[in-house]
């Protein structure tokens, strides 16, 4: 728990200062990151992928949008659904702030970048299953 807990706060720690450069916030990356495939996505998954409860999710969304990098629209499958989107704006800032990024994260040997992601995947679903078998 040490191990992962140190991690995740030198990533975070490192991820900040390439953010920092563009004046983005770690979690307005998260929205960003998420945003950046082009589906749209519904506040509900942007709040669970952010980790951010929906009111915070919210008011950092306004500001977003306040900043021409995103915009909402009704999702035409579900009227009750609003889906978040990038701009244009949106788009050209998400792949000058991914560059950055990029540039600065540390590299692993070759094959370890998906060692890793798929430990970390298998961790969490152990865990998310856990967490459901407890509540039953």
């Amino acid at each position: 728990m040490h191990l992962l807990t140190r991690a995740e706060r030198l990533a975070a720690r490192r991820l900040q200062v390439a953010l920092e450069a563009h004046d983005c916030s770690l979690d307005a990356w998260r929205v960003l990151c998420l945003l950046s495939d082009g589906e749209g996505h519904p506040m509900t998954a942007v709040a669970e992928a952010a980790f951010l409860p929906p009111p915070t999710l919210t008011k950092l969304v306004d500001h977003l949008v306040d900043q021409n990098l995103v915009y909402r629209r009704v999702d035409p499958l579900d009227r009750r659904r609003i889906l978040a989107h990038l701009t244009p704006r949106g788009e050209t800032y998400w792949r000058r702030v991914d560059r950055e990024v990029r540039a600065q994260w540390p590299a692993l040997s070759d094959g370890d970048d998906e060692l890793l992601r798929g430990l970390l995947h298998r961790l969490v679903d152990a865990l998310d299953g856990s967490a459901a078998e407890s509540s039953v």
